[in-house]
């Protein structure tokens, strides 16, 4: 994968294990990973939650039960059908039941989104940094369905470090017209180009991004900003 001419590469971070309440995700990378100045990290959802105690016990075999949780992790409810829920979450995101996630976590749990996953973000760049790795970018990620389309694909729930949003509004494109509308969706092209070496089912938590994504390492919006307005949403 190319950006202008700089080459990107995508690592899986492995050795990482079982992440478990408490832990101290920032740490446990540093201890698996090479780290470089300017990478960006790339974590799932589903570790974060699981370090910051974001699981709650759950019959996974009680659809009511099930069904519940998900209504009380929602701020509205949109579409149902059949046990699908598709809601909108204290966070304004729009997913598929609220975001909680019954794989991938013990028996009788369910994990919920982190509470503000651009604080998350910052939390675990600062504990990198605390642990003696260098300066990074953190985007923390999750599996998003999209209107229209088929398949899921990762997209970006939390980052710090890095340009969630690059806005093109007021630049010329190659034929020299300025741009009227173009915003790139940065950290959420990241977290999909990351989930390609993660995979849902090889039990990687993170990957490193390197390369030509230095150009998009700094402060700028924060994920939160990502969702569209409702105001400004066609379909909704």
């Amino acid at each position: 994968m190319r950006t202008g001419d700089a080459t990107l590469r995508i690592c899986p971070v492995v050795g990482v294990g079982e992440v478990r309440p408490g832990d101290d995700l920032g740490a446990l990378i540093v201890a698996a990973a090479e780290l470089c100045e300017r990478d960006i990290v790339v974590v799932t959802q589903k570790v974060v939650s699981k370090a910051e105690g974001r699981l709650v016990p759950t019959d996974h075999s009680d659809r009511a039960a099930r069904r519940r949780l998900v209504e009380r992790e929602s701020v509205r409810v949109l579409r149902r059908r059949g046990e699908l829920i598709i809601s909108e979450t204290a966070h304004g995101f729009v997913c598929a039941n609220a975001g909680v996630d019954f794989s991938n976590v013990p028996d009788g749990q369910a994990a919920l989104l982190p509470r503000d996953p651009d604080r998350s973000a910052q939390r675990i760049r600062r504990s990198i940094k605390a642990a003696g790795g260098p300066a990074v970018g953190v985007v923390i990620s999750d599996t998003f369905g999209r209107p229209w389309r088929r398949g899921l694909t990762d997209v970006a729930i939390g980052c710090a470090g890095v340009l969630a949003v690059l806005d093109l509004r007021g630049t010329a494109d190659a034929g020299g017209r300025r741009l009227q509308v173009t915003e790139v969706a940065i950290a959420d092209e990241l977290a999909a180009a990351a989930e390609l070496v993660m995979g849902k089912d090889r039990g990687v938590p993170a990957a490193i991004i390197r390369g030509g994504a230095a150009a998009w390492f700094g402060d700028g919006r924060a994920a939160r900003d990502l969702p569209r307005p409702a105001a400004e949403d066609l379909f909704r």
